[in-house]
This record gives structure tokens, C-alpha cells and sequence, in this order.
């Protein structure tokens, strides 16, 4: 339960700080997020950056258009 709680807030707080972010800000902050929510959930942090970059720099180029 507290993983979850914990889990979401990270996704609820890098999702909407993705608003107005340009590719690289995008992809810093995706990679904090996914490497968060990797460490929390016990997966691989690297992965989880790596995900999370790659998502974030994509929202980012979308949103920044």
C-alpha cells in the first residue's frame, strides 16, 4: 500500500511537471522519474532511468510543439 501511495505521487509529480518542458528538461525529468519509481517498486534503477528518459524526452518534443 505505501508503495503504491508512494509510487503514484512520484507519477502524478513527474507527469505534470512534463506540461511545458522542452526535449532535454523532458528527458531529465523523465529520467528522475523513472529512476524513482524503479528504486520504490524494486526494480532496476538504470532501466527505469533509462525508460523514463526516453518518455519523457518524447512528451517533451510533443508538448513543446
Amino acid at each position: 500500500m505505501k508503495k503504491t501511495l508512494i509510487t503514484t505521487a512520484l507519477l502524478l509529480a513527474a507527469g505534470s511537471s512534463l506540461g511545458a518542458c522542452s526535449t532535454l528538461r523532458g528527458a531529465a525529468i523523465g529520467g528522475a522519474g523513472g529512476a524513482g519509481v524503479a528504486a520504490v517498486s524494486g526494480g532496476d534503477v538504470e532501466k527505469g532511468a533509462a525508460v523514463g528518459g526516453v518518455g519523457g524526452a518524447v512528451v517533451g518534443t510533443v508538448v513543446d510543439d
